[in-house]
């Protein structure tokens, strides 16, 4: 590769331990305005996206109707009651390349990316919408995105298809699932191992390094302007420092700086209940710091095998649980039991979401600042999902207007794609496409 090739592919930016500059204008170096585009802005809080998943679907009071203060939330979606002001559920979008398999595996591999899914074993889809966000939003944090599970993948393959696909929701590309981190402490250790999160360290002592093997490559005239710019980002950091130890800094800063709790304990905690309540407050601790800014958290697979001694049986003895039958057999029913289970997820994203909306961040809250998704690869435990559940919680910093019940079942283009381009869109990443979609959702 030639000299002049190499640096019109570079992109403009110095990057270091969790730092992403972007630099001036270079003669010698062809910028891409796409790759500069970030969520949030330079001086108020960025937003934020986390996807929960529940596989098998939901029973079928999952449902709301009503608008704003008026709105009534079905018994699986009451603990979201004190949210809903907050809360858009969708209906009737879909994926048409989950059709063909009508199977567990072929309905969850591409989830976050609507594309084609290999069968026989054979493992290949698309790169989830998730990870595409990373690639851009996640170059600002010290972590691109967080992936957290609560249930163990299943390497075998289920009537022709790889259960690798009900394993997994994040794709790092089209054949290879984003690690699953199962394990809470060590979640955690990623998070927050070494001390700082990012920001807490000099920004310039962070590129420093990139700054020197990037300038060999400018011409004379750009590093010139190159020395330049980073006299003035050295300035600008030293006046910062002062005035943040004179009480004057102004603009947004991350509510937490280091952690708030302990680590959790090594192992995998045998209740259920324990696992999923760290992996949510990771989730939020993750966000408070600005240590990333995209995640998700499965909380079991499609095709599940948890059981739920936890949770109290309809109409059992005292102590008795839901320890009977594994989630996927319970899903073929519409009991109380499975209700129960249905509301015991349904609490894990209320949880998160009653905590981001504590947190204040200027004149809006963290909850305001994430678009926080809940979502299933079928509607019921029949496996139907020519309508797929869609929870979004908050996004209002991103002008997702809650207390609504959206609608498209009937409806042309209905594709799920379209939300997740709205997403994208909404975090800053504009593409003109994505899975089966071309546009976004006008009422998102």
């Amino acid at each position: 590769m030639t000299t002049t090739s190499r640096l019109s592919s570079r992109r403009a930016f110095l990057r270091g331990a969790g730092v992403t500059m972007a630099l001036p204008w270079l003669e010698s170096v062809a910028v891409h305005a796409a790759d500069t585009a970030a969520a949030g802005t330079a001086d108020g809080p960025p937003l934020r996206l986390a996807v929960l998943f529940s596989g098998n679907g939901f029973h079928k009071e999952w449902q709301a109707k009503g608008d704003g203060a008026n709105l009534e939330l079905g018994r699986v979606l009451a603990p979201l009651e004190s949210v809903k002001g907050k809360l858009t559920l969708v209906s009737g979008l879909y994926h048409e390349q989950a059709r063909k398999g009508n199977i567990h595996s072929s309905q969850t591999g591409n989830m976050l990316s609507g594309a084609p899914i290999a069968s026989g074993g054979e493992i290949r889809t698309g790169t989830s919408f998730d990870q595409v966000l990373a690639a851009s939003v996640g170059k600002a944090t010290k972590v691109p995105s967080l992936v957290l599970g609560c249930e163990p993948a299943n390497p075998s393959v289920h009537k022709n298809y790889s259960m690798l696909y009900s394993s997994h929701i994040s794709w790092s590309s089209p054949t290879t699932p984003t690690p699953l981190e199962l394990f809470p402490a060590l979640a955690f250790d990623r998070l927050f191992k070494d001390g700082a999160a990012a920001g807490t360290k000099s920004v310039l002592d962070a590129v420093l390094a990139h700054a020197k093997d990037f300038r060999r490559g400018v011409s004379v005239a750009d590093r010139r302007t190159l020395d330049e710019f980073l006299e003035s980002v050295g300035s600008v950091e030293a006046r910062i420092a002062g005035a943040g130890k004179r009480g004057e800094l102004q603009g947004w800063r991350p509510t937490l700086e280091k952690p708030d709790r302990e680590r959790p304990a090594d192992g995998i905690p045998q209740d259920i209940a324990e696992h999923m309540r760290l992996m949510c407050d990771i989730v939020v601790l993750a966000f408070q710091t600005d240590t990333t800014r995209i995640t998700t958290l499965k909380l079991n697979n499609d095709h599940s095998a948890l059981r739920f001694p936890n949770l109290p049986k309809h109409g059992g003895k005292p102590g008795e649980g839901i320890d009977y039958m594994i989630h996927h057999l319970l899903s073929h029913s519409e009991t109380e039991d499975w209700l129960t289970v249905n509301r015991f997820f349904v609490e894990q994203t209320a949880a998160i979401a009653r905590r981001l909306d504590a947190i204040r961040e200027g004149d809006r809250t963290l909850l305001d600042n994430t678009i926080l998704m809940h979502t299933s690869s079928m509607h019921t435990g029949t496996h139907d999902n020519s309508r797929l559940p869609m929870a979004i919680i908050g996004g209002g910093g991103a002008g997702i207007r809650g207390g609504r019940v959206l609608d498209y079942a009937g409806k042309p283009d209905r594709q799920m794609c379209r939300l997740f381009l709205s997403v994208m869109d909404k975090m800053g990443r504009r593409l003109p496409e994505f899975g089966d979609a071309k546009t976004g959702l006008e009422e998102i």
